[in-house]
């Protein structure tokens, strides 16, 4: 394997406006909340005089009690052990409970994750700094996250959703010898197998499950797992979920932020509801408020004001944070400097940035996460024969794709030529046209306008007819795109990392982890 290039996001195209200058610190607010060391440094302070040592008791617990089942490494001892310590702090990312860990970006996350932490400590060698996985247990929508897919094949179970997916329990295995007859050959087949069949044992939760990979994977990094789906974690949140229920802060003080960012950027990634908390029972249900009850969305349940507030005090269990609220308890249960996510996330943690201020938890420090691509030698080698760069593939590709059709075309080269003169001719006559009449200096501008159109017209005839007789060409083109965004899309968001580590084991894990950016968010490019 050998690093190809590395592509800072402000030079994709396709990467969120509102992201670049979130990077480049051009949203006014947002300043410090940026990766660099001093804004780092100002974090620790802000967590230190924030979060208490009751509150490290409790994490510290917590961790203690939902890793017992799991065989943890020296250094995750460790790490649950420092909690309890006023100098350590995390950095989380978060995930859903996808299939086998899902799209293989869920890997990236977790590695920059463990190595951010890693540079922290070198920068600040008198505090330490834990590794954070989140489980996103309490997400309902099991159809997202119930499948993940190989170079070869899809692979699915099924289970009975709409309730907290972490809950569900696994009956289904037929895709585990499915995938044993795709992998049974590959070099660590048998490594990747085996975890299969070591999490989704029927009888596990998906919540046991992931842990169980993820530990499996990770341990050795230090890397601690959290399961927000909590009694004793929640209780420490009643008081945020009570002022939700009864004063709908969040909506109300992130409007500002919503309103300016809908306005900049054409819409946020998550509107704010009156109330943005779920009601968990067998199902997981939205809670709304009609002006006189609490109605807990399709189902007949409904509660006082009351009996809400009864019921929070003594089942805090029973109440879910929606995508919005999740941030919050995040940061308010955790001693959290910073969160790693995808650009989705980022966009819709901004949107907080003043109910954190109004419910005094310390704003984390945003780190839009690394992306990476695996791509083999022979496909370089073709893009490189066709003169290209893999960068090309990360522009307008319709734009280079055409202009590598249209290349050293005489036609092209004439009607440029032509319409050049066009144009120059058209400028003289204007200037004359305006020594006379107005109407006269109309009329010229309109003819040079339906001239201009024609030769528009001309070149895009051209390129259709370029198209049919270097067919080709073009097929090379289009299948060289697919090498490099398989389904059309980027290859982290559809493989699964069975797909580099079925060749490469551990050590795959060990060379993203070596090239991983952490000061910077880039698309790192691989050649296999």
């Amino acid at each position: 394997m050998k690093t190809v290039t590395k592509i800072a996001f402000n030079d994709i195209e396709s990467i969120p406006q509102l992201v670049k200058d979130f990077l480049n610190q051009e949203i006014e607010g947002f300043e410090n909340n940026t990766f660099s060391f001093d804004h780092f440094a100002q974090q620790i302070h802000k967590k230190q005089n924030s979060f208490n040592n009751f509150q490290r008791e409790i994490i510290f617990k917590a961790f203690k009690d939902q890793l017992s089942n799991l065989k943890l490494s020296n250094k995750q001892k460790e790490n649950i052990d420092s909690l309890r310590s006023a100098n350590t702090f995390t950095i989380t990312t978060g995930h859903q409970l996808n299939l086998f860990s899902g799209p293989v970006f869920f890997v990236y996350k977790i590695l920059q994750t463990i190595k951010t932490c890693t540079n922290l400590k070198q920068k600040f060698p008198d505090f330490n700094f834990v590794p954070v996985y989140w489980m996103a247990s309490e997400d309902h929508d099991f159809a997202e996250i119930n499948h993940f897919k190989t170079e070869n094949h899809y692979y699915e179970i099924n289970g009975k959703s709409g309730g907290a997916v972490g809950r569900i329990k696994i009956n289904d295995t037929f895709f585990i010898s499915e995938f044993e007859k795709e992998f049974k050959d590959s070099i660590f087949g048998t490594e990747l197998i085996l975890m299969l069949k070591e999490a989704y044992k029927v009888g596990n939760t998906l919540t046991e499950a992931i842990q169980i990979l993820v530990n499996r994977l990770f341990s050795e990094f230090g890397l601690l797992i959290l399961d927000g789906d909590s009694r004793e974690l929640k209780n420490q949140i009643k008081e945020i979920f009570k002022d939700e229920l009864i004063n709908f802060s969040l909506h109300k003080t992130s409007k500002e932020k919503v309103d300016f960012l809908t306005e900049k950027y054409g819409k946020v990634q998550v509107n704010p509801r009156e109330i943005n908390l779920f009601y968990l029972s067998e199902t997981r249900d939205r809670i709304d408020f009609d002006g006189e009850k609490y109605i807990i969305v399709d189902t007949n349940k409904t509660f006082t004001k009351e009996e809400i507030l009864s019921e929070l005090e003594n089942y805090p269990e029973k109440f879910s944070p929606n995508a919005l609220m999740r941030p919050v308890y995040q940061e308010k249960i955790l001693p959290n400097l910073a969160y790693i996510g995808g650009n989705a996330e980022i966009m819709y943690w901004l949107e907080l940035k003043d109910y954190f201020e109004k419910m005094s938890i310390p704003f984390p420090i945003l780190i839009p996460r690394n992306s990476m691509l695996f791509i083999k030698e022979k496909v370089l080698g073709k893009i490189e024969k066709l003169d290209l760069k893999i960068e090309d593939f990360f522009q307008n590709f319709t734009k280079i794709t055409n202009a590598k059709i249209l290349q050293n075309n005489s036609i092209l080269e004439s009607l440029d030529e032509k319409e050049n003169s066009l144009i120059h001719n058209f400028s003289e006559l204007k200037s004359l046209a305006e020594t006379t009449e107005k109407s006269f200096g109309n009329m010229v501008k309109a003819e040079e306008i339906r001239q201009l159109k024609s030769f528009k017209r001309m070149k895009k005839r051209l390129l259709h007819a370029e198209k049919i007789k270097q067919n080709e060409l073009l097929e090379r083109l289009e299948m060289l795109f697919l090498d490099v965004h398989p389904a059309k899309t980027w290859q982290e968001r559809i493989f699964n990392f069975s797909v580099f580590f079925a060749d490469y084991g551990y050590s795959w894990l060990e060379s993203c982890l070596e090239e991983m950016e952490v000061e910077e968010s880039k698309l790192i490019i691989v050649a296999i």
